[in-house]
C-alpha cells in the first residue's frame, strides 16, 4: 500500500512520473491498474469518504457533474485532504469500510498524518 497525502490541485498538476500506470502492449496504451480510498472535505465541513479507479475525474464529477454523490452534490465545493492507493478493489473497499466506521477525530488524526 502506498498513502499519498494530497492537496487539492495535486493530480491537476502532478508530473506525467508520479502517476501509476501499467504499458499494455497488446493495445499500445498505458491502463492505469490501481483503485484509490479518499477522503474529501464538503463545504460544510463535513466529510466524504469514497472509492475509484481514477481519483483526478472523481473529483472533477464530485464538484461539477451529475455524476458526483448526491451527498457531495449539495455540499460543493469538496476538497481531496487525503488518499491511499491500493492494487485492488477488494483492498480499497475494505479500507473504505474501515475508514467510514471511524469518529471525525480519527478521520482528522489520519488527514494530519
Amino acid at each position: 500500500m502506498v498513502r499519498i497525502h494530497a492537496p487539492q490541485h495535486f493530480f491537476a498538476t502532478a508530473p506525467q512520473s508520479l502517476r501509476h500506470t501499467i504499458y499494455n502492449s497488446d493495445e499500445g496504451s498505458c491502463l492505469n491498474m490501481f483503485h484509490y480510498v479518499y477522503i474529501l472535505k464538503c463545504a460544510d465541513k463535513s466529510f466524504y469518504i469514497g472509492c475509484t479507479n481514477n481519483l483526478e475525474k472523481r473529483i472533477q464529477q464530485h464538484n461539477n457533474s451529475k455524476w458526483g454523490a448526491h451527498y457531495t452534490k449539495i455540499r460543493r465545493p469538496v476538497v481531496l485532504k487525503y488518499s491511499e492507493e491500493f492494487k485492488t478493489l477488494k483492498e480499497a473497499r475494505r479500507r473504505e469500510a474501515e475508514i467510514k466506521g471511524w469518529r471525525r477525530e480519527k478521520k482528522l488524526e489520519l488527514i494530519k498524518g
